[in-house]
């Protein structure tokens, strides 16, 4: 098996690998090293924690020319700024004894110190696309020096609506540049933009390492099927049951996760919330807390998780089942890394067993369905934990002595094993691991869904004519079900927009899914679209600082008509 020093890297290179523990390289970088060193643009599909950003970064730091250019010569566009600092860290870490500067520039932090670092010159930009998009409308990010530039994570990208901005930013780079392409998932529109954009690619393709024959995978799938009013005593019990290092929980809404955080700190576990709706400062405390212990769940939404990569994760939880097979592939893809287990635990309602159906045919990977557990198997963990505990304090027999005149002084009256019972009761209790939880949570039935007349899953789409009038059978728009409530969007069908153009908007930056977007109105002048009520002022908010087809269109609630 090749080692780094066979690819063809550089001392420098080397030695930073060896510092940092690296002793060979992963599949996706003994693949993708080589062709990069040589020039050739590269199409890479790569589960996340396969190794992919050392994939690119190595070849990008050896190819670049001597630091202390005035203008950036890499650009790598992620989705998310946690993405951003994380692989500008990890390129920091690898051309360290290159003397290589690197700027992470991403919405949320003060752009004064971005133009600074800008001015003074960098040799490698680490950039959300809206941000850079917006350096690049001041004159601060200057491209035409560029050699490389690397799309990392594009399905996630182009999921969140940045399309449209990444082809601005491309249209400012040299032509002549070396262009690199990962993502986790192969959509038909990834393989448009590399068409439109990579010459002549190199393809990779990269799962995760397979499991020997015989071996548990590194990754435990497993799903508890329950009602919606049971599911957060489902996942308190197998939180109990599981005893997690440190644990995601995935939520759709902002709602949704600040509710299951104040009720999970109220079953005793130390959870933090983190969604879209917070400041960087305090996300950036959040995630501090998470990594040096003092937290042990972070109960997060997808924007907000992407690129989270937390040492000592151990589990993943799925509140809800993912809308999207990709969106499960990505949460998963939180623990399992660099040869570490982990748990990836899904809690689905009855109505969601098909959606599990077809991630697993998907993803050709199984999940086990479980029951949840019983409170017999809830006592007999905490029990467990227990002894686990005095069996750990008897082996490192430090302390222990100082005890023994009480232990004497109780045995001239009571028998030795009595007096144990009563410590390993009092130990049990004071351990916060009593025995409250008494309720049995309903085990469900799963029956196989039947799928009427008529009825489809699928978000309904109209375009109306250029007077209002709907095409549909009664001419007129329909009203909003329930819980919903329509916006009005001054764009529409002569502005180029589409249906995904408006769903990737919203749930690129709100805390909404696709999934949660009702019908889509198009008409010739403006669009129409249904959203939960209480995501209105999230959304309206969020669409009124978002471009669509390179315009700000105004954005309000629809008026009722007489």
């Amino acid at each position: 098996m090749a080692g780094f020093a066979d690819l063809g890297l550089r001392d420098e290179l080397l030695k930073a690998l060896t510092g940092l523990g690296y002793e060979e390289p992963t599949p996706i970088q003994r693949e993708a090293i080589p062709p990069m060193l040589a020039g050739r643009d590269l199409l890479g599909q790569a589960a996340t924690g396969t190794g992919k950003t050392a994939a690119f970064a190595l070849p990008l730091l050896q190819r670049m020319p001597p630091p202390g250019g005035d203008n950036p010569s890499a650009l790598v566009l992620v989705p998310t700024r946690e993405l951003a600092v994380q692989v500008s860290e990890a390129i920091h870490r690898y051309g360290r004894d290159l003397g290589t500067r690197v700027l992470p520039i991403y919405g949320g932090q003060p752009i004064g110190r971005q133009l600074r670092a800008l001015e003074q010159g960098v040799d490698v930009v680490v950039a959300t696309p809206g941000r850079a998009l917006d350096h690049l409308g001041r004159g601060t990010l200057r491209l035409h020096d560029l050699r490389v530039v690397v799309l990392d994570e594009a399905d996630e990208m182009l999921d969140m609506g940045f399309a449209e901005d990444i082809e601005a930013i491309l249209q400012e780079t040299p032509e002549d540049r070396q262009t690199v392409l990962f993502s986790a998932t192969m959509p038909p529109r990834i393989d448009g933009l590399a068409r439109s954009h990579l010459t002549d690619p190199v393809r990779i393709q990269i799962g995760r390492e397979p499991t020997p024959a015989g071996e548990a995978p590194l990754v435990r799938q497993v799903a508890y099927v329950v009602t919606r009013a049971h599911k957060p005593a489902a996942l308190g019990r197998v939180l109990d049951v599981e005893a997690p290092g440190a644990a995601i929980v995935f939520c759709r809404t902002r709602d949704e996760v600040d509710q299951l955080t104040e009720t999970l700190n109220g079953r005793g576990y130390r959870a933090e919330a983190l969604h879209g709706g917070m400041g960087q400062e305090q996300r950036d405390r959040v995630m501090a807390r998470l990594r040096n212990g003092t937290a042990d769940l972070l109960v997060a939404t997808d924007v907000a998780a992407r690129g989270l990569d937390v040492e000592h994760l151990t589990h993943v939880v799925n509140y809800d089942v993912p809308s999207a097979p990709e969106s499960y592939v990505h949460r998963i893809g939180r623990v399992g890394r660099a040869g570490r287990e982990g748990v990836a635990i899904t809690l689905a309602e009855p109505r969601e067993h098909r959606m599990l159906k077809t991630i697993e045919r998907i993803t050709k990977q199984r999940i086990v369905i479980e029951k949840v557990p019983t409170v017999a198997d809830l006592r007999a963990r905490r029990l467990e934990l227990t002894r686990a505990a005095l069996q750990e304090s008897l082996l490192a027999d430090k302390g222990l002595e100082r005890f023994r005149v009480v232990v004497d002084t109780l045995a001239e009256e009571f028998d030795l094993v009595e007096i144990a019972l009563a410590a390993v009761k009092l130990a049990h209790e004071s351990g916060g691991v009593g025995d409250g939880d008494q309720e049995e949570i309903p085990e469900v039935t799963i029956r196989p869904p039947r799928e009427r007349d008529g009825e489809r899953p699928g978000r309904r789409v109209s375009v109306r004519d250029a007077d209002g009038r709907g095409r549909g059978r009664d001419g007129g728009r329909r009203t909003p079900p329930g819980g919903m409530t329509r916006l009005f969007v001054g764009a529409g069908r002569s502005a180029g927009i589409r249906p995904q153009d408006l769903v990737g908007a919203i749930t690129g930056e709100s805390s909404l899914t696709g999934r949660d977007v009702g019908a889509i109105e198009i008409t010739d002048r403006f669009s129409l679209v249904e959203i939960p009520e209480q995501s209105v002022d999230e959304v309206i908010d969020t669409l009124r600082r978002t471009t669509l087809k390179g315009r700000r269109p105004v954005v309000r609630r629809e008026r009722s008509r007489p």
